[in-house]
């Protein structure tokens, strides 16, 4: 074939490249696209020309002859009582997983609610949907329902029917923190929780978590106390003298709430109460910030990178027409560092040295 071989000059083509790895442009096409079977020899041939002429296939052509934009988007919820850091932990995973299904990532803020999600998934803008920061009764789920896009939620709804949601096993996450606690010998506890706003939205992983520790604590003998916090270091400080001054022996806090860690820990030491001789503190929160606090904390992770994969995965499962699973919780993991300890004497350790002051 004339032009075997020869290098184009400007953007290479499909043709440029059949005619360099001396095949047929279908050829090229069946190998690029995985839809035929071809001999190694010529695969291994037509990819060489691809990586010598830098050949990358226009987008615009790939889509309309596969049918598929092979963009997927993401509804990233950016509102009060979302962690912008976590948010961002997840929006990274989901981008790279995608890249490596040949997928591009459209960001979607979920400010616009179920008509920003029409826009996009109604049409050809996108192959399918990852939907985060669910809610219990959440207004887009139906809408997924209705448009058959396929989609993938972060998160899970309080009915799953006809769903696949992905998530943190967040009441599991609950327990595992009072049982934690309880192991230790404390007989009393509290959640400093989301901030309000999030409860009131019914964003799920905050009521299965409130869920996993009130059950757990009614399991093991334990009193319990739930209450929002929010993120100012004032409103923090505040939230803990009143908790404090309603629950004097209070030795054992579960806090979940990335931003309140820090100040929690100032507004104990502010009331004299040592982590972890008088206090224990459990975080429900990534292990950046517990690494990172002083004393280390005792905590349970948000495993941002593998739920965006999974979700990822999923996706492409349901572009490929394969089965998937309606619920796919991931079990957490409690990693034992400084801020817990034994409850014997510790209430009473406290007492004896306010009273000594």
């Amino acid at each position: 074939m004339s032009g075997r071989g020869r290098v184009p000059s400007g953007q290479p083509t499909i043709a440029d490249v059949a005619r360099h790895a001396g095949v047929a442009v279908s050829t090229v096409s069946y190998v690029l696209s995985g839809k035929r079977a071809i001999s190694e020899l010529t695969r291994n041939r037509v990819l060489a020309s691809v990586r010598l002429l830098n050949y990358h296939p226009n987008a615009g052509a790939r889509a309309l002859a596969s049918r598929r934009a092979n963009v997927i988007a993401l509804v990233l919820p950016l509102r009060s009582g979302i962690q912008v850091p976590v948010v961002m932990q997840f929006a990274t995973a989901v981008v790279t997983a995608a890249r490596g299904h040949d997928h591009d990532v459209l960001l979607l803020t979920s400010d616009e609610g179920p008509q920003g999600l029409h826009r996009i998934a109604a049409g050809a803008l996108v192959d399918g949907v990852l939907v985060m920061d669910v809610e219990l009764h959440d207004a887009r789920v139906p809408l997924l329902r209705a448009l058959g896009r396929p989609s993938v939620l972060i998160g899970l709804p309080a009915d799953t029917d006809g769903l696949t949601c992905v998530d943190l096993d967040f009441h599991r996450a609950g327990q595992v923190c009072v049982e934690h606690l309880a192991g230790l010998g404390h007989r009393r506890v509290a959640l400093l929780g989301a901030p309000a706003a999030v409860y009131e939205r019914g964003t799920g992983f905050a009521h299965r978590t409130r869920a996993g520790v009130v059950e757990a604590a009614a399991r093991h003998g334990v009193e319990a106390v739930t209450l929002p916090c929010e993120e100012n270091a004032a409103q923090v400080h505040a939230r803990v003298v009143e908790l404090f001054a309603r629950q004097p022996e209070l030795s054992g806090l579960v806090v979940q709430n990335e931003a309140a860690v820090g100040p929690v820990q100032a507004a104990l030491a502010a009331l004299g109460r040592r982590v972890p001789d008088d206090v224990s503190v459990v975080a429900v929160c990534p292990d950046q910030f517990a690494e990172h606090a002083s004393p280390r904390l005792t905590s349970v992770p948000v495993p941002a990178e593998e739920i965006g994969r999974q979700a990822v995965s999923l996706l492409m499962r349901h572009l490929r027409d394969e089965p998937t699973p309606q619920v796919t919780l991931l079990e957490p993991r409690l990693t034992v560092r400084d801020s817990t300890a034994a409850a014997t004497g510790a209430t009473a350790s406290y007492v004896d040295r306010a009273a000594a002051r």
